[in-house]
């Protein structure tokens, strides 16, 4: 089961290369497809960060905020990121090894309530690529996170991911 097309950007037949991505800084890079967050999802990340509190868990006390149903945690949408990356099909043909080199900026704009589940999906687009050495390369992207129903975006973040080029990676030009 192949769960992403390596190296290629969303409606794009161009292969992503950590060689020539400084060329690509500035452009939109691909949407994610959908995800779909349940009130179950919410009370395992819940239970996992050890934040379980009646206004992300308990649906009826819920309702009695000006929020009126439970929210989904803003580090629950963080969490995605990875994901939202990957399902973008940015992977990079000559990269290995992605490791998760923290974030630069991150907004939760807008409060987003589960209901009976929300949809968030992410708009990706590159913003800094650092060589580090001759073949480790530092990605910046922003990620303008969505929910399907809500008006403008929920979430705003710069992921930074340090890469590995591949030893027999194929020249880009």
């Amino acid at each position: 089961m192949i769960l992403f097309e390596v190296g290629r950007l969303m409606g794009d037949d161009t292969p992503f290369f950590l060689e020539t991505a400084h060329e690509r800084v500035g452009e939109k890079l691909g949407t994610s497809d959908w995800v779909f967050i349940d009130q179950v999802q919410v009370n395992v990340f819940g239970e996992v960060t050890r934040w379980r509190t009646p206004g992300h868990s308990d649906p009826e006390y819920a309702k009695t905020t000006p929020f009126g149903g439970t929210l989904i945690h803003g580090f629950h949408i963080v969490s995605l990121l990875s994901h939202f990356f990957r399902d973008t099909g940015q992977w990079p043909v000559d990269g290995q090894y992605p490791l998760n080199y923290g974030l630069d900026k991150v907004r939760v704009l807008k409060p987003v309530v589960i209901g009976d589940g929300v949809r968030l999906r992410s708009h990706v687009s590159l913003l800094e690529v650092d060589q580090k050495a001759p073949t480790e390369y530092l990605i910046k992207n922003c990620h303008e996170i969505e929910a399907e129903g809500i008006e403008g975006h929920v979430l705003y973040a710069e992921y930074l991911t340090y890469w590995y080029q591949k030893k027999d990676a194929l020249s880009a030009g």
